[in-house]
């Protein structure tokens, strides 16, 4: 709900570093696998407990995430690009919530089910309806630099970012935290539907 905000206030920051890692030679495709080997890590620190270790991990992976878009912006974006950047962002999220479940599975695991069931619910509205705007040769208005149309939600990765974060600062309430997150993706995932309906009817051309 709040990513075009939130992109809009660190796109400075983000494109300086972007420059100077495309002056070292870094590739936005190694900042894709760099940013997923980080999330992994931050699962493996919260299903140890480690959970300060976590938090800082989930940051610096979501930096890496940021920063390749704005790499392959300043040199030559590619379909693959894009296609790395959402697939292994889904690789991601699901991550935490398990490593969650495992730390303490009788207090996290019901919650992280169901935490991992809305976000099947969310990434799969979300890449259906990239798929059918990119049938219909649809582009985002608020996100035109993405790969593929963008369709935002109340959830989106600030949200998950701040959300995660929380989860790892207050652990005891993580099944509290996750209930209300997987609600919050439930109403992103009517949203969306809703959306899906009324773009792809045959009068429509797509949300603004």
């Amino acid at each position: 709900m709040i990513d075009r905000h939130t992109t809009a206030l660190i796109r400075p920051v983000i494109t300086a570093l972007a420059r100077a890692l495309v002056r070292r030679g870094v590739s936005a495709d190694t900042l894709s696998f760099t940013g997923l080997a980080l999330g992994w890590l931050a699962a493996a620190a919260i299903a140890l407990q480690a959970m300060p270790l976590g938090a800082a991990l989930i940051l610096v992976s979501r930096l890496c995430d940021g920063l390749d878009g704005a790499v392959a912006r300043l040199t030559t974006p590619t379909d693959r690009g894009g296609f790395l950047d959402i697939s292994l962002d889904f690789l991601f999220y699901p991550a935490i919530p398990l490593a969650f479940a495992i730390a303490d599975p009788p207090a996290n695991a019901l919650a992280g089910a169901a935490l991992l069931a809305a976000f099947v619910g969310t990434g799969t509205s979300f890449l259906a309806f990239a798929a059918i705007a990119a049938k219909r040769g649809l582009t985002s208005a608020v996100y035109p630099d993405k790969s593929f149309y963008f369709l935002g939600g109340l959830t989106e990765a600030t949200e998950t970012l701040a959300f995660f974060v929380a989860m790892c600062l207050w652990p005891s309430h993580f099944a509290l935290l996750a209930w209300i997150f997987a609600a919050l993706c439930g109403v992103t995932i009517v949203t969306r539907l809703v959306w899906g309906w009324q773009a792809f009817g045959p009068d429509h051309h797509g949300p603004d």
